[in-house]
């Protein structure tokens, strides 16, 4: 059985998360993904509001996909879930030189399993977690990036923790 585990933070997760979910559980028999925390990022979303909400999202998504919470090396994770190959998406040639970096990381740890990208939709190519979330924070529409539901969840949190801009 070919197992891939496509990680990330998703934090929310967008449209083009789902783009890469969809393509990337047609090329393995199990797509596992791998919510993560990231210390070098700032969450909008705890570690369960997160797993609740990617849950949620590919519920409907065809192939056999397991969401599963870790805070640890990517390559450990992956060999606790018997991956042999690692999904990663790519918007622009940014993304590149930094996935690039990161594999050659990764097969330095563990040469038996690869790494594989895929170019995202190219309508969805801008859309980043990152910058949904500051278009939320001032007020505006993030329809086009996200899911119905993770739009409302977004904008229940901004007024939660105030939006930007009004002062």
């Amino acid at each position: 059985m070919r197992i891939g585990v496509y990680p990330g933070t998703f934090d929310p997760i967008t449209r083009g998360h789902m783009d890469i979910i969809r393509r990337g559980a047609k090329l393995v028999d199990r797509l596992v993904i791998g919510v993560t925390t990231n210390p070098s990022k700032s969450p909008m979303f705890t570690l369960p509001e997160r797993l609740t909400m990617v849950e949620r999202e590919v519920a409907d998504v065809d192939g056999d996909i397991a969401v599963v919470a870790f805070d640890a090396l990517l390559m450990t994770f992956a060999e606790r879930q018997g991956a042999s190959v690692i999904v990663r998406g790519l918007r622009a040639v940014a993304d590149f030189e930094y996935e690039y970096q990161m594999a050659g990381m990764n097969q330095q740890l563990n040469d038996r399993i690869e790494t594989v990208f895929l170019m995202a939709d190219v309508s969805l190519q801008p859309i980043a977690s990152r910058l949904v979330k500051e278009i939320a924070m001032y007020g505006g529409a993030i329809d086009r990036f996200v899911s119905r539901t993770v739009r409302d969840e977004v904008g229940a949190r901004v007024e939660k923790l105030g939006r930007k801009g009004d002062a």
